[in-house]
């Protein structure tokens, strides 16, 4: 069964509390788990940040939705308990709870609008997205919460971002795509200074090696470099070439780097030779790019935050 969508959850959660006890919330994700036979696997799907469990935290917006519609209630942190309203509508037994029903509730429309999700035109969700294709409808996409909405709206422009970021590194010169290479590994902890790296990419000319540079600031290992623009995929008989080169220098770690891709003969030869060589292609090659602002610049920063709980215990009334 797949992971279903917080509106799908809000009547199973509702019937929960329908007894009238006061239930903790840990214990509904349990039983909802259990009621829509969820598999271990399924449980640990995460959200496409990789914040929390796909599954909790749908659970935790039917909650957040049923709260805000005057459904259920919270005593204590971690809790929460069927309101008169939420009896009443489950006496009408209702084949389904979902957006719609929670709009027949004032309290749910002026949270609505404090979210701005009646600003759901076309043109509002595509000024929000920035995105030349058809824009994610924000607001009336019902099946996702809004944290998944989130990423899979950074998702889609981060993807964009990295497109337009191959098509420039596969048109820059050779000497240029040289000194982005010592940008990025210095960036990423490796090559000690800018300078030091400087020296060792590009000078070395022996044999399938293009640079050395060092594994650390220390420079206890060094890391052997290949990095080449490419305009087809890289096959086996380059890889082997690489990793001659590195006998040929009593080296067992290299770093491969092209713009384009590996064929699959060159990934398996990779993986069982004794040297280590890691493969970087032009697709992982921006988003390491992007990872560590080699290329690009921010634009925009955003924090998702919640309520610190702690910071209130034993200070309600």
């Amino acid at each position: 069964m797949s992971i279903p969508d917080y509106q799908t959850l809000m009547l199973p959660f509702l019937r929960i509390a329908g007894d009238g006890s006061e239930y903790r919330f840990r214990d509904a994700i349990e039983k909802l788990a259990v009621e829509f036979s969820l598999s271990d696997d399924e449980r640990n799907v995460m959200l496409p940040s990789g914040t929390a469990p796909m599954f909790d935290n749908r659970v935790g917006w039917a909650r957040t939705y049923l709260k805000q519609a005057g459904l259920i209630e919270s005593r204590k942190r971690g809790f929460f308990h069927i309101t008169a309203r939420g009896k009443e509508l489950l006496a009408t037994h209702p084949a389904r709870i979902d957006n719609s029903t929670l709009e027949g509730y004032p309290e749910f429309i002026a949270f609505k609008l404090r979210r701005g999700e009646e600003r759901s035109s076309p043109k509002y969700s595509q000024e929000l997205l920035t995105l030349d294709e058809p824009p994610l409808q924000i607001a009336t996409q019902s099946d996702s919460t809004p944290e998944e909405l989130f990423s899979q709206a950074y998702q889609r422009l981060r993807s964009n971002l990295e497109s337009e970021l191959l098509e420039q590194v596969k048109v820059v010169t050779p000497a240029f795509f040289e000194r982005l290479v010592i940008d990025l590994l210095v960036g990423m902890g490796y090559g000690g200074s800018r300078h030091d790296a400087g020296k060792a990419i590009g000078r070395s000319g022996d044999g399938g090696i293009d640079g050395i540079i060092k594994e650390d600031k220390l420079g206890l290992d060094a890391i052997f470099i290949q990095a080449k623009r490419w305009e087809g995929t890289v096959g086996r008989p380059e890889i082997q070439k690489f990793a001659g080169a590195l006998q040929g220098q009593r080296a067992n770690k290299g770093v491969f780097i092209t713009t384009s891709n590996f064929s699959r003969e060159a990934e398996e030869y990779a993986s069982i030779i004794s040297s280590k060589i890691i493969l970087i292609d032009g697709e992982q090659l921006v988003s390491l790019m992007v990872d560590h602002n080699v290329g690009v610049s921010p634009v925009s920063r955003f924090e998702l935050k919640r309520v610190d709980s702690d910071y209130f215990e034993g200070n309600s009334l």
